[in-house]
């Protein structure tokens, strides 16, 4: 039976009605400050904690509940006759239930200019020392942290007088995974004031966007979590506007499209297959560059993924109806370009007002391996101007630098070992994900619609032998772009010499595994 409930809440949702509910049952309700407040105008007869502890709140109200009164009604053990007895001698009665969610931190900190004083002075201190208290003595107490879990246990109590077991331990599980997720919240936000080093003990926290049908496969399992914080220029802030929910495969696809777009400023559309580039196109409009994406590989880019950098136009959503694509995610949409695209039943048109805004460059990469996990930094450099290194007797033209650049964006973002081809602003030919260098090679080559002669080619590491550059010099190519750093490197120079390619070394690598 539950005689006496404890309720203080920072998200009064449903917490009128949930109180309601129990004093019609006949149990004692305790309360503190803002919420003994709205349920008293409510006609709710409130227990202040004041007289509970026999103690005035202090200190701004940062201590209140903190006190034997409270946490020995709390963890006492019922059917502990010691526990019992201590309770009559102390003159505690035992609280049956705890009604509990926490300072606002996450709230605090999402906002904007918000100082390390705000943030501290929403460090909720009583709150989830009285979550765990009841938590831990679930046997005896129910705890609700989540206002939607109220309607539950009336339920319970009205058909059978008390709360299972089963549901109190339910209850305390959320409760721990709450506290646990609050905590490591405050420890990010304090580790990024100081720009720390990597924890010795990792700990991270995400909450659930949404259960996904299934995962790469369908006998697997999965889920969509998002990060806390800022999260503009993400997809976990995109607005579905038309099409079913997204897929695991369709997530990690625009994922991969969009930080591949990030790296351009002028229009650019990029289409993913598979996680990888298919083709990406700049133009002096978003028209021109998706024309340029899909030449770049019209059979590829059938059930992929078109990421664009500027408002989709009637002219450019025409086009892309003219083939079947699983998402189209740009940053607006004109009012007729989205009703030709919502004509296709099952395409996917996703709103990113931010879709240019880049990560911060403390955001970390994440790879879970069996037994452990690996992190590292995003890889957020592209190359640095005084690391460009023109290393042939040839040096590239002003309008070669450009597609070696361009070119380059877009190796970084292949898979490894990774090939691109490109040529006034178009992929001409990507070859990507092979288990060496000169097939990647080749594959760019084979899966070109058009002649290659005259593109330019980027490789995201550097070229074991002068095999690559003698097949790119076969074929045409005119300038290469590459890390450099292999003990064969003055072979590639001496090749790319013979046959009068200009060559640039990075002197930054970008593999992607």
């Amino acid at each position: 039976m539950i005689k006496r409930a404890l309720i203080s809440v920072s998200d009064k949702r449903g917490v009128v009605e949930f109180a309601k509910k129990l004093a019609g049952m006949g149990v004692e309700i305790i309360s503190t400050g803002g919420t003994s407040k709205v349920l008293t105008e409510n006609g709710i007869k409130v227990i202040p904690i004041s007289d509970i502890t026999d103690f005035p709140e202090c200190l701004d109200g940062r201590v209140k509940t903190l006190h034997p009164a409270v946490h020995g009604g709390i963890l006492a053990m019922r059917d502990n006759e010691n526990h019992r007895r201590q309770l009559e001698e102390l003159n505690i009665t035992p609280i049956d239930l705890v009604a509990i969610n926490l300072y606002p931190f996450k709230e605090t900190i999402s906002k904007e200019n918000v100082t390390l004083e705000e943030a501290i002075e929403n460090i909720d201190i009583g709150g989830p020392t009285m979550l765990r208290s009841a938590a831990k003595n679930h046997k005896d107490v129910a705890v609700v942290c989540n206002p939607d879990d109220y309607t539950s246990i009336i339920e319970e109590l009205e058909k059978n007088e008390e709360v299972s077991y089963d549901t109190k331990y339910r209850l305390a599980l959320k409760v721990f995974e709450h506290t646990a997720h609050y905590d490591a919240l405050i420890a990010n936000y304090l580790r990024k004031q100081i720009n720390g080093e990597m924890p010795e003990v990792l700990t991270m926290t995400y909450e659930k966007v949404q259960d996904l049908r299934y995962g790469e496969n369908p006998h697997q399992k999965a889920v969509f979590y998002k990060e806390m914080g800022e999260n503009k220029g993400s997809l976990v802030e995109a607005k579905k506007l038309h099409g079913k929910e997204l897929s695991f495969n369709n997530i990690n696809d625009t994922n991969g499209a969009l930080e591949l777009l990030k790296e351009y400023t002028e229009p650019t559309v990029v289409a993913v297959k598979h996680t990888n580039a298919c083709g990406v196109g700049t133009g002096y409009d978003i028209y021109d560059a998706y024309l340029k994406a899909y030449k770049c590989d019209p059979v590829s880019i059938f059930g992929g993924i078109i990421a664009a950098n500027r408002t989709i136009d009637k002219r450019t959503a025409k086009e892309i109806n003219k083939i079947f694509v699983e998402i189209v995610i740009a940053p607006a949409f004109e009012e007729e370009a989205l009703e030709i695209l919502k004509s296709k039943k099952n395409i996917r048109i996703l709103e990113l007002p931010h879709i240019t805004q880049k990560q911060s460059v403390d955001a970390i990469d994440m790879k879970k391996v069996n037994g452990g996990l690996l992190i590292q930094e995003i890889d957020h450099k592209l190359y640095g101007e005084e690391e460009l290194k023109v290393v042939t007797e040839r040096i590239p033209t002003k309008k070669e630098m450009e597609d070696l650049t361009f070119a380059w964006k877009i190796v970084k973002h292949i898979k490894s070992n990774g090939i691109v081809l490109a040529k006034d602003g178009q992929t001409i030919g990507i070859g990507p994900g092979q288990v060496n260098r000169i097939w990647a090679v080749e594959n760019a080559m084979k899966q070109s619609n058009v002649s290659v002669k005259g593109s330019v080619m980027a490789s995201d590491a550097f070229f074991p032998f002068s095999d690559c550059v003698e097949a790119a010099a076969k074929k045409g190519i005119t300038a290469i772009i590459q890390p450099g750093g292999s003990i064969r490197d003055q072979e590639s120079i001496d090749m790319a010499n013979k046959y009068g390619i200009a060559m640039v070394f990075t002197g930054m690598r970008h593999f992607k595994h």
